[in-house]
């Protein structure tokens, strides 16, 4: 007799992007495969890993094809459906009911929060999650001057009907936030120093700027997601370790707001320590489970090892390509019924934990966390 799954019904993906608007060729495709720049020399292709090997595996049988298709087999077929009819495909085969998309990167390359919804289905709700930089950025170039900055910002969040919002401070200057609240006066006046010449963008990189975007989204009772570890090459992952984060976390913790790490490998163990130990912080290991593919059930094995039940959420942080949106579904899906039913194999859980657990993280706990 088949058991039936612990992790049932539908997900909520608390962190992922949109879909490109196009369809794609090889190279395009392969460039949007991972984190990296698509095919090369000494890399060769994309397809040549434990996320290819998914996509042949997974992804295939949804677009008419056996298992394991070659990859010009899978692309073709791909191009004869077209992008609109693929995304339909990945995204109602994923199971999601609820969708958290940041609009903050290459919005004019994707397609909007309502659209990535219309795709998962009629009954599939989206949100909006806030990038912090873009939207400060957005101020500044758009007339907002320093001295009014801080209150502008407040205003935007405060109004804006976003769930959450996100910083990308990673990127940007590492994740050592600052552990007290930059005065307004420390902002302006780094504001003034980095002001870009005439006729060129905004780019927040400041460690003041960046810990005050953070506050303040916090102060305005916005949960705060930040990416941490695994990213392409603009990020240097020794700065993005989330152990950095100790004093701001702990700074805010009285606050009570969640902020929620996003991501997390390598460092998934680091995550899971800090949300045990500070009340507010939340975890995932999204896009780590689809680069990994068929080994992506040990990163969650691992993560389980201290994170509280109550503060694991589920994520694809997919971009661009549908493929990614199943692939961050099913693997979490298989990867922590696994676990969890070796679990009550071996009578270290009971059913009934097993199944309340599996419904904690496929949605119950991004739907408190958010007050969906």
């Amino acid at each position: 007799m088949t058991q039936t799954p612990y992790v049932a019904g539908p997900l909520v993906d608390h962190h992922c992007h949109g879909l490109v608007r196009r369809d794609l060729d090889r190279p395009a495709f392969e460039a949007l495969l991972n984190e990296g720049a698509g095919a090369g020399r000494w890399t060769g292709s994309p397809f040549d890993s434990m996320l290819g090997a998914a996509i042949r595996r997974h992804c295939a049988p949804l677009l008419g094809l056996e298992p394991h298709a070659d990859p010009d087999t899978y692309l073709g077929r791909r191009q004869a459906l077209g992008h609109d009819e693929v995304a339909r495909r990945m995204l109602t085969a994923a199971g999601i009911d609820t969708l958290l998309v940041d609009t903050g990167f290459q919005p004019e390359e994707i397609c909007d929060p309502a659209e990535v919804a219309a795709y998962a289905g009629p009954a599939v709700r989206a949100h909006e999650i806030l990038r912090l930089e873009t939207t400060a950025q957005e101020l500044l170039e758009t007339g907002t001057e320093p001295r009014d900055f801080r209150n502008a910002l407040r205003q935007r969040l405060t109004e804006s009907e976003a769930v959450g919002a996100k910083s990308i401070a990673a990127y940007r200057c590492g994740l050592d936030l600052l552990g007290e609240r930059p005065s307004d006066l420390d902002v302006v006046a780094t504001l003034h120093s980095s002001r870009p010449a005439d006729g060129e963008p905004w780019r927040i990189t400041d460690r003041t700027v960046i810990s005050a975007l953070a506050w303040t989204a916090i102060e305005a009772g916005l949960p705060l997601q930040l990416h941490v570890g695994y990213g392409d090459n603009d990020v240097d992952l020794l700065r993005c370790d989330p152990l950095h984060l100790t004093p701001f976390l702990r700074a805010t913790e009285p606050l009570g707001v969640p902020v929620l790490l996003l991501h997390n490998y390598p460092f998934h163990r680091h995550a899971a320590y800090l949300a045990q130990v500070f009340d507010h912080v939340f975890m995932d290991v999204g896009l780590a489970v689809h680069n990994t593919g068929a080994l992506s059930r040990r990163l969650i094995e691992e993560s389980l090892e201290l994170v509280p039940f109550t503060k694991l959420l589920h994520s694809s942080d997919a971009f661009g390509l549908p493929e990614l949106y199943l692939l961050g579904s099913l693997l979490f899906r298989r990867g922590l019924d696994g676990v969890l039913a070796d679990l009550v194999r071996a009578d270290e859980l009971s059913e009934p934990d097993a199944r309340r657990i599996g419904a904690m993280v496929a949605g119950g706990n991004a739907r408190g966390a958010y007050r969906l």
